[in-house]
């Protein structure tokens, strides 16, 4: 990409210890691993005879792994008590005395094919889904899919059937596992009450293989105590060093918002509260500034402002990104809007933009291009559906099939404001462009609704729950697959 490429990261000093699980937050946080394993491969080899594989699975702008500088996470005070504590270690010394733990709560039966993919996709989990452990959001600032996950939020053991939230947990990842995403475990509420049997934990590392490790680029766990010491040094005889370096230690909130937008993360006020003593009242968003909005910004601004300022119908950016996008040898590209791109390549094409510099992109560039596509619907100020029509959304799927063509249009023909339509027809035709070469990209109407619904519709709260996003998806797929009937050409 001609004038856009970020500048080379300099080498960092000293050596990753893969003694050390707690690594910090570093600049190298989109470093993409070189090595997946098979579970049933390592269960079956000692710590000792570990051998890695290579799968060749690098970001081009990060260095060698051994340049990369790890640091000791200082733990922070969470709501685990002492006696807990002791329990968990007596526990873990104990199946590591017999050896692997036992699985009771586990059903192999459930996971036949070792992958989940045989749930039964009738099963109702509206009740674990309504206890908001589990969130999909939108994406972070590389691209990638958001899955939060709250120990807070965790019942009392005895109320909760471990058996189907193990079921809930696969059957809602199987949903994203197919493109890159990342992990955010709010730790902060987890105590002696609702802590889950280290056996199950164990039953929920046999489940997750590694098709749900290859495409998980980070895992940020929020607010550690010395609970996830005990349970890394556990597991450690069987983490390879290099899916350690997915995990990422996060001491305050704040730390996240390089990689994501706080604004729209579902952080429950339990671990907001926590936050706060811990940083003594700065908040989440300490460490970003507000600024007013420039004549050439085109990013976290509205829809109307970049019409009003830049004198076109349809946002510069989308423009240039749609017409790269739309040559027959980016359509082609297998996984695109699926995978992830350089969070740092992303954030100097922000920049240049914002600036009202040019931007140019490159046969490479495929993936970048895409991100930054995403990005620009992302961070809208509002969204790109608008406020006013996400409760109408939300109950696109209690329409009956006869009455959904009808209803769908009358959304975006007659209640979407005139500016939002241009922007939102001009988008769905290039989608339908993508959609017509599914056979060699991989994706589907439907892959792309789950790609991009997060991204053009959110509450006025900017939070997205997991039991809405289902119906988000589907009235973008059927966007996507009636864009002939519903928009007027």
């Amino acid at each position: 990409m001609s004038g856009s490429q970020a500048p080379k990261q300099s080498t960092c000093q000293g050596t990753y210890e893969p003694e050390d699980p707690y690594p910090s937050l570093s600049d190298y946080h989109d470093y993409e691993p070189g090595l997946e394993f098979d579970d049933s491969e390592l269960l079956e080899q000692k710590p000792e005879e570990f051998v890695e594989e290579e799968f060749g699975d690098l970001v081009e702008d990060v260095g060698e792994s051994e340049d990369r500088d790890y640091i000791e996470s200082p733990m922070s005070d969470g709501t685990i008590d002492e006696d807990f504590e002791e329990a968990l270690a007596k526990e873990v010394q104990l199946a590591g005395e017999l050896g692997s733990p036992d699985t009771p709560m586990v059903d192999s039966k459930l996971f036949t094919d070792g992958t989940g993919d045989d749930i039964d996709p009738g099963e109702d989990f509206t009740d674990i889904a309504e206890l908001g452990v589990i969130e999909v959001l939108g994406e972070d600032r590389s691209g990638r899919k958001i899955i939060t996950a709250a120990a807070c939020k965790l019942p009392v053991n005895k109320k909760l059937d471990n058996q189907r939230f193990l079921r809930y947990i696969v059957y809602t990842l199987n949903q994203y596992v197919d493109m890159d995403y990342s992990l955010v475990y709010f730790h902060h509420g987890l105590d002696s009450a609702n802590k889950p049997p280290i056996s199950w934990l164990w039953g929920l590392y046999k489940v997750l293989d590694r098709r749900y490790k290859k495409n998980l680029k980070s895992f940020f766990i929020v607010h550690p105590t010395n609970f996830i010491r005990v349970v890394y040094n556990f597991f450690k005889p069987i983490i390879s060093a290099k899916f350690g370096r997915k995990v990422q230690y996060v001491n305050q909130l704040r730390e996240l918002s390089q990689h994501m937008d706080l604004d729209k993360l579902p952080i429950p006020k339990q671990v907001i509260d926590h936050d706060r003593k811990l940083t003594r009242g700065v908040g989440i968003t300490g460490m970003r500034t507000l600024v007013s909005w420039q004549p050439t910004q085109q990013f976290g601004v509205t829809i109307e402002w970049i019409i009003e300022n830049h004198k076109t119908a349809v946002p510069p950016v989308m423009t240039k990104c749609i017409d790269f996008l739309s040559q027959p040898d980016c359509l082609e590209t297998e996984g695109i809007f699926r995978r992830s791109a350089s969070v740092n390549v992303v954030r100097e094409l922000q920049k240049k933009i914002d600036r009202g510099d040019t931007v140019e992109f490159e046969s490479q560039d495929v993936h970048i291009a895409a991100v930054l596509l995403k990005t620009f619907l992302r961070e809208l100020s509002h969204p790109l559906m608008t406020y006013q029509l996400f409760d109408s959304i939300i109950h696109f799927s209690d329409m009956s099939k006869d009455s959904r063509l009808k209803y769908c249009r009358d959304l975006v023909i007659k209640k979407l404001p005139d500016q939002n339509y241009v922007v939102l027809k001009f988008l769905v035709e290039f989608l339908s462009l993508v959609v017509d070469r599914c056979d060699m990209n991989k994706m589907t109407a439907a892959n792309l609704a789950v790609v991009f619904g997060p991204n053009l519709v959110w509450s006025n709260d900017k939070t997205i729950s997991l039991t809405s996003i289902g119906p988000i998806n589907a009235f973008t797929e059927y966007l996507l697959t009636n864009m002939h009937s519903i928009f007027i050409l």
